[in-house]
């Protein structure tokens, strides 16, 4: 009831029977109205209560921050975001959406929490819509519910299989899969494993053809330089730098990356490993028969991909840092990163 045609709520692209997160597997999720999608694909809500602010850590690192690009301060800021993009719930205006909320079955209620007159102050009304979604985020236990097979285990509850170990032990190895190096896997703060740490990487992921806005091939989403976040535009060198999110749940929410070019969690291990030593298997060839790495990047951005960390350190030729094998492992390992387990 929120969205320009009543066609698309925050479900529509967060559904809570898929861990808030996109109910298919689309690329990128369709907007209200038609013939426009959104940018990005849509990532699961679970476990962003413990993300912070973006900020720049005393080394310089970009940390934290709500949304792909992190341009989003509080949970409050992201909910606002859908709601007035015109590829998304398509608003014209706050206003707008409290002439929604108005309207909604939702409206008495809204009114015996924030006030009778709250609809009387249109800004007013915005600002405790996004506070009521932020706060429901905040305290349903089922955005943070930690009930992976994963937490039973470390709990002493249930046992990992011999390749869930295996790809355990591949996960941490920073000679091999290195994948904890950023997706951290111990606990902080009293919480089990989030599995990120919320900084960004540039990763250098294929250009998707199935996002509408490539088909300009002058257009490029850059991540934190922009074009939707428009505060580092001048720092080139973050071009191309998108937020690391959580593993939890990841066997259930493909397609993966920013832009949804990797559609399974093979292939995602599998891109990581094989990016830099196959890269053929990833990018198109020019006319000359040339492998186009990089190629969602303008020419002058590509040096911001990293190239130095394992399993990243490798070149044409090389071995891949995991086997075909190793990466049937760590699939196992992630699969037990999914919430709602019982014995």
């Amino acid at each position: 009831s929120l969205s320009s045609t009543g066609a698309q709520s925050c479900a529509s692209c967060h559904a809570a029977d898929n861990h808030h997160a996109a109910p298919d597997t689309r690329s990128v999720p369709a907007g209200a109205e038609p013939g426009h999608e959104a940018g990005r694909q849509a990532p699961s809500l679970q476990y962003l209560r413990y993300n912070t602010a973006f900020a720049f850590a005393a080394d310089g690192t970009p940390t934290g921050g709500f949304t792909w690009d992190g341009r989003a301060a509080t949970l409050a800021d992201q909910a606002s975001g859908p709601l007035l993009n015109p590829n998304e719930m398509a608003n014209t205006s706050a206003e707008d959406v409290v002439a929604k909320l108005r309207r909604s079955s939702n409206a008495a209620e809204f009114q015996q929490v924030f006030g009778n007159d709250i609809f009387d102050r249109p800004a007013d009304a915005f600002a405790r819509l996004r506070f009521a979604l932020q706060q429901y985020q905040l305290e349903d236990p089922d955005f943070a519910p930690f009930s992976s097979k994963f937490d039973q285990w470390l709990e002493g509850k249930a046992q990992l299989t011999a390749a869930e170990l295996r790809g355990y032990t591949l996960f941490n190895d920073p000679s091999k899969g290195n994948c904890a190096a950023c997706h951290v896997s111990v606990g902080n703060n009293g919480n089990p494993p989030l599995f990120t740490d919320n900084t960004y990487d540039v990763l250098g992921v294929p250009r998707n053809p199935d996002i509408q806005a490539n088909a300009d091939p002058g257009y490029y989403d850059l991540g934190l330089c922009g074009p939707v976040r428009t505060d580092l535009t001048s720092r080139t060198d973050l071009c191309g730098a998108f937020r690391v999110p959580t593993l939890r749940n990841v066997a259930k929410t493909a397609p993966y990356f920013h832009n949804g070019a990797i559609k399974t969690l093979t292939d995602a291990v599998r891109f990581y490993v094989r990016r830099d030593t196959n890269p053929e298997e990833w990018y198109p060839t020019d006319t000359n028969g040339v492998v186009q790495k990089f190629n969602d990047l303008p020419a002058a951005y590509r040096r911001n991909v990293n190239t130095t960390e394992v399993p990243y350190n490798r070149k044409p030729g090389d071995s891949p840092a995991l086997s075909e094998a190793e990466i049937a492992d760590v699939v196992a390992f992630l699969n037990t990163l999914t919430d709602g387990y019982t014995p």
